[in-house]
């Protein structure tokens, strides 16, 4: 099996989102026996923003030039797209930056969500391409956006369900730790509790 694993903190190893994160990706090497796992840092190897020959290739009908032999944004754009349809799942790990997702994970959406290649047009609307595989999304945030206690808006969720689906990745799972501003003692009650709900989760699954 193989695992990507895609981590949007900028406190890296030390954040809980990588934390989460990882306790997702043990939770699924150990369901499928084993699992090659892939991380793509988005901190740690930074993506570049999308430049003008790429925004050139998505903003017309039909591209006039080679899109598997452009360079630049389209050439990290097919590596990264490519690295996607090798995973079996996916695990990505991200904070809530001012209600959706950071920026570095939007640029790494904006790479992945590409017409005609990871979806299509049709008098329908878009179609995805890809296959379809488990994602499973870690989220932390310092305030709570879920449950009766919620008191921030969530535009990350709705917003990762439509990208992703876009390009044909449906089964799209999430798990949040919430209201680690409140300090230590709120994240180590949400480690436990998390912890709970991953255990039976995947041994549901």
């Amino acid at each position: 099996m193989k695992l990507l694993h895609i981590s949007a903190s900028p406190r890296k190893e030390a954040s809980n989102a990588w934390w989460l994160s990882q306790q997702i990706v043990e939770r699924v090497a150990r369901g499928s026996g084993a699992a090659a796992v892939t991380v793509r840092d988005l901190y740690a190897d930074p993506i570049a923003h999308v430049d003008s020959e790429y925004a050139d290739a998505l903003g017309s009908p039909v591209y006039a030039g080679d899109e598997t032999r452009a360079g630049g944004a389209l050439a990290l754009s097919e590596q990264l797209i490519r690295e996607l349809e090798a995973a079996d799942a996916v695990v990505i790990g991200t904070p809530m930056h001012n209600y959706t997702v950071p920026s570095t994970l939007k640029a790494w959406i904006d790479h992945v969500v590409r017409v005609r290649r990871t979806f299509a047009i049709t008098p329908d609307g878009k179609a995805g391409l890809l296959r379809d595989r488990p994602v499973h999304v870690g989220v932390v945030s310092g305030g709570r956006f879920s449950g009766p206690g919620a008191r921030q808006a969530d535009f990350l969720t709705p917003y990762l369900k439509v990208a992703l689906a876009t390009i044909g990745l449906h089964d799209v799972r999430f798990y949040s730790m919430e209201g680690l501003a409140a300090g230590a003692e709120m994240v180590r009650a949400e480690r436990e509790r998390v912890a709970m709900v991953l255990d039976g989760a995947f041994s549901r699954a």
